[in-house]
């Protein structure tokens, strides 16, 4: 008489349970690519109201004849759709990308929720490149005019984010000390900046606070191909470390012992943050709040998963500066009200949110 196999009932159920897993697993994954094709669909209709809004009054019939036939209208219009609104409407979306993908690098890096570019000190050192060559007029020898505040502003952001890393490296900071720093670092060339603004004469000052406020409206086609080219190059490193960085929220330790080199990710991570940040705060001036709102929301719609979240991260910061866009025309008719404003309207109560919910009182 043979004995029944004692694996045998055990089979079927594992094969049923593995068979579960995986279907849930599918599941997720397609809620997780159908929330990144909502937040790309409602991108393009957001650039698509916003492109169309102006006080030139060109119905969607013209400026959809203009934008497909430019050499067949009036300058006045092609200049209008093709040199004013287009550009505006596309560097919304760049910048807003490029803030939200360096936020949530940051706050993963740093493992903490109020990082972002704006909060440690990027925009604000940035501010101080652009006030040094508005006001004392120094910058690098050899430039253009019109790229000598974009190129103070660029040099000073990135120098303050190989700063915080200076800081972290040499002094084998923890995180939350990096981010004290990071603060300190704000409110410095906050400080810098208000000397530059005593000191500044009457038409300096006047750019050099609408710089501050963050703007769109001086937007050219070769910042954005710049800026669109830099995020097409950085953005795929950034994918590609997904892994490790998904890795490192689980802390640094268990990051480690699952053979992570955790200060060569997140140098590389510091290295990228500084370009895409620096980047488009030197083309708009300061704009918060971006990249410290769309990583949260990205993480609440899409999980840890850095696979998703990252391009999460992206396209909510896209969405949000566009729709900001949006709201900076139309607030005032027939005024453009600097973006920055909108969005610091936006940020500060989703900040102040942040901060009593760590605290524990939300």
């Amino acid at each position: 008489m043979t004995r029944p196999s004692l694996s045998s009932p055990a089979q079927p159920s594992a094969t049923a349970s593995l068979r579960e897993i995986r279907a849930a697993y599918q599941a997720l994954l397609a809620r997780r690519m159908g929330v990144l094709a909502l937040l790309g669909g409602a991108i393009l209709l957001s650039v698509l109201l916003d492109f169309s809004l102006g006080p030139a009054g060109l119905s969607p019939a013209q400026l959809l004849h203009t934008l497909l036939h430019p050499a067949a209208v009036p300058d006045s219009e092609r200049i209008i759709v093709w040199q004013i609104r287009l550009p505006y409407a596309l560097m919304a979306v760049c910048v807003g990308a490029a803030l939200g993908l360096s936020g949530a690098e940051m706050q993963t890096i740093l493992a903490n929720p109020l990082a972002s570019p704006f909060t440690l000190g990027v925009s604000a050192a940035a501010a101080f490149g652009a006030s040094l060559a508005l006001v004392l007029g120094l910058h690098l020898p050899g430039l253009p005019d019109t790229w000598v505040i974009a190129d103070n502003a660029f040099v000073c952001a990135v120098g303050s984010v190989f700063l915080l890393d200076l800081v972290g490296h040499l002094r084998q900071a923890s995180t939350s000390t990096v981010v004290l720093f990071g603060i300190a670092l704000v409110f410095t060339f906050q400080a810098l900046v208000s000397l530059m603004q005593f000191m500044a004469s009457e038409d300096t000052l006047q750019d050099l606070v609408f710089w501050t406020m963050g703007s769109l409206t001086r937007t050219t086609w070769p910042k954005v191909a710049l800026l669109a080219a830099l995020g097409a190059v950085v953005a795929p490193f950034s994918f590609r470390a997904a892994w490790s960085l998904t890795t490192l929220r689980m802390g640094e330790e268990r990051a480690a012992s699952l053979g992570v080199n955790v200060p060569r990710v997140r140098r590389a991570a510091l290295l990228r943050i500084s370009l895409l940040s620096a980047l488009a705060v030197s083309f708009v001036g300061v704009i918060g709040f971006v990249g410290l709102v769309a990583p949260h929301i990205a993480r609440r719609l899409l999980g840890e998963d850095h696979r998703f979240y990252l391009p999460g991260s992206m396209l909510a910061g896209a969405l949000i500066l566009s729709l900001s866009s949006v709201t900076a025309r139309m607030m005032i008719p027939g005024v453009i009200i600097p973006t920055g404003i909108v969005t610091a309207l936006v940020g500060i109560p989703f900040f102040l949110s942040i901060v009593l919910r760590q605290r524990g009182l939300s």
